[in-house]
């Protein structure tokens, strides 16, 4: 079934009665207005007049929007309004006391230039639960320097492990220090609201910033240097210090086998003939595997190298080996599996024509995430936003005029 902006839902929204102000742009900020949209917050995205978003333009287009923009701005409101204004900026300050979320994704002090400042919006509405994302961070000596997903994927530890061994780091081939950011940001909002909740209605800042969002995940990176003063590396496909898992070649591409549990990598071995692997003493734990993985790997891609893709996975699931073809999105938007678990939805943007979208991750069996609206064109719903401000025509009519509204 399509999604149309007047589609119904029969469950009940997580967050619905939730307001969110969004005033980030391109990834990180709007990313988080989007999964809280998902799941039934009213997210109002302030856009600059002319322009908007630069997402609207960013990657490939249709009818001169970016199709990235229908998911990124799904179940959205737009308005355009002019925050360097002082109009603006009143109308924003308004918009922000009956909230209670704020999500900004500007380099840090932008606001307060602005008087849209936490000690000024805290005062306005006490509740309110400010999610701020940047490249640093709201303190400390970087706090001022300008930051993107891939420098924050850079400080925070991550590209110097991609790529191949000597090689020029690469990236992962998607903006994840943006994503690993907003999500962290949702996070956060999640517990202020809690907070907020069971402790006398008092809102709370969350400072994300990029670096630390990447660096939080770089699982025992640091400690690794702590004790032993290891400096890991970058090493390709596979997972140092866990054998056997690794990208192996097929005859008609590449499969990624995980055999590094201790009963896994005996049906492993077995599976690919070599029984003396599987009952060698010395391999019967991690530790020994990963002294003997160029071995063990070799093995492998011995096995693999004269199969195709579709009956080394053959083989693996009847051996109950963890294995996976390395995935296109045309295999994506083929797979019976994701359409099965409506990961892949077609949308009717707001100009009618159709296109297929992500579905809503994660999945809550009582209040599941939907998509109630297209992407909205820019500005679309400046003047019901504005008149459930209170504004009449007369005075939308005046700041359109002094160019506020675009």
């Amino acid at each position: 079934m399509s999604v149309s902006v007047s589609q119904a839902t029969s469950t009940p929204a997580a967050l619905a009665g939730v307001r969110v102000v969004e005033m980030g742009q391109l990834i990180a900020g709007p990313f988080a207005g989007k999964m809280l949209g998902e799941f039934g917050a009213d997210v109002i995205k302030i856009e600059p007049p002319g322009s908007g978003d630069p997402l609207r333009k960013w990657r490939l287009l249709k009818d001169g929007t970016s199709v990235w923009w229908q998911v990124q701005s799904r179940n959205k409101r737009s308005i355009t309004l002019d925050l360097r204004a002082a109009e603006g900026q009143d109308i924003a300050r308004r918009l922000i006391a009956e909230a209670d979320v704020l999500i900004e994704n500007f380099r840090p002090g932008t606001l307060e230039g602005w008087g849209l400042g936490w000690d000024r919006l805290s005062a306005l509405n006490p509740g309110l639960v400010m999610l701020r994302i940047s490249g640093y961070g709201q303190t400390g000596p970087y706090r001022d320097q300008p930051g993107f997903g891939v420098i924050g994927e850079a400080v925070g530890g991550l590209r110097h492990l991609t790529g191949e061994p000597g090689r020029v780091p690469v990236r992962v081939g998607v903006s994840i220090g943006d994503t690993l950011a907003a999500l962290h940001g949702v996070i956060g909002a999640m517990m202020a609201l809690y907070h907020r909740k069971v402790n006398g209605g008092t809102g709370q800042v969350i400072d994300v910033a990029l670096h630390e969002a990447v660096f939080n995940v770089m699982e025992s990176l640091l400690p690794e240097y702590s004790v032993f003063g290891t400096v890991r590396e970058a090493t390709g496909s596979s997972m140092p210090g866990i054998a056997p898992t690794n990208a192996y070649r097929c005859s008609d591409g590449f499969v990624l086998i995980a055999g590094n549990g201790d009963s896994i990598f005996r049906r492993l071995m077995e599976a690919i003939g070599r029984d003396d692997l599987a009952r060698d003493p010395e391999l019967a734990g991690n530790v020994g595997r990963v002294a003997r993985v160029g071995e063990i790997d070799a093995a492998i891609e011995l096995w693999t190298s004269t199969r195709t893709v579709a009956s080394v996975l053959e083989a693996m699931a009847a051996a109950r080996v963890p294995a996976g073809k390395v995935y296109t999105v045309k295999d994506i938007h083929e797979d019976p599996h994701y359409r099965a678990r409506g990961m892949i939805v077609p949308q009717v943007t707001r100009d009618g024509w159709t296109l297929d979208v992500p579905g809503v991750v994660p999945k809550l069996s009582a209040t599941p995430g939907t998509l109630r609206t297209a992407a909205p064109r820019l500005g679309e719903e400046t003047e019901v936003v504005l008149r459930e401000l209170g504004l009449g025509d007369q005075e939308i009519a005046e700041l359109r005029a002094k160019g506020v509204l675009g």
